[in-house]
């Protein structure tokens, strides 16, 4: 029998790369993105069978993605990949920017999710919900993007726990990646710099293979790398320290933008 899935904001960077994977595993994959053409034109590239033009804040999108995905196969996979990074303070961020966190990245997985739940068929499938590592813990200069992250990780877990049997959530939580996204912020925000000072950017074949990897397995976070979790988790341990703690992971950070 023929099995589908869908990934949001699949059109470039870890969206593009978990398609191709997916692909590659046998499946017919439907691709989403709020440019359509993108979609389109990343879909024939890929071998997806087919490219929509997606607006992830409407629930109707994701309904209408999970009819097209049906038409190809039983859905078994759904990945929650769409999303923005405005960085900035909570003070300076507008109040647009501020919505546009809150309704594509946590709305947009909230209904992707659901729209998954509904599609799936009784044996069940999987949802990755492409997180981030500040969402994990405090992050300055992230505080609205990691509040949202944050929410995605705390959904994937309690809906993980709940009914439907055979369903599985998981949420990734990736340190920074060399997306567009992450090269379209401010370098001299607080939250790159500290995003820089983590050691090596991921690449996004690597973060793609780790999203694809959870399909099937009973691990609901995973953090890439592994060991940026545990100092991430600490941290939240002990907020209150944090402020000179910043300081100077920011000021490595520098460093490490300067040698790119």
């Amino acid at each position: 029998m023929q099995t589908s899935c869908v990934v949001t904001g699949g059109a470039r960077g870890i969206g593009r790369g978990i398609a191709e994977l997916m692909v590659a595993r046998g499946h017919h994959v439907v691709i989403g993105d709020v440019d359509g053409w993108a979609a389109a034109a990343t879909a024939a590239e890929v071998g997806a069978v087919a490219g929509l033009a997606q607006d992830v804040r409407d629930p109707d999108s994701h309904r209408l993605v999970a009819e097209e995905a049906a038409r190809h196969g039983r859905l078994v996979a759904w990945f929650n990949n769409a999303g923005v990074g405005d960085d900035g303070t909570l003070a300076v961020l507008t109040e647009e920017q501020v919505r546009r966190l809150v309704e594509v990245n946590l709305l947009g997985a909230t209904w992707g999710t659901r729209a998954a739940l509904a599609a799936f068929g009784p044996a069940g499938g999987d949802v990755v919900n492409v997180a981030s590592l500040s969402g994990l813990g405090p992050v300055p200069g992230y505080s609205m993007y990691a509040a949202t992250k944050a929410a995605v990780v705390s959904l994937s877990a309690s809906v993980n726990a709940e009914p439907p049997r055979g369903v599985r959530v998981h949420a990734l939580c990736p340190d920074g990646v060399d997306t567009a996204m992450l090269a379209a912020q401010d370098p001299d925000g607080l939250g790159s710099q500290l995003t820089w000072s983590g050691g090596p950017i991921l690449g996004v074949s690597e973060v793609a293979a780790a999203a694809v990897d959870l399909v099937g397995s009973r691990r609901v976070v995973r953090t890439v790398p592994a060991w940026r979790g545990g100092v991430v988790r600490g941290a939240a341990l002990a907020p209150g320290s944090l402020g000179p703690l910043a300081r100077l992971f920011a000021a490595q950070g520098r460093r490490a933008m300067k040698k790119r």
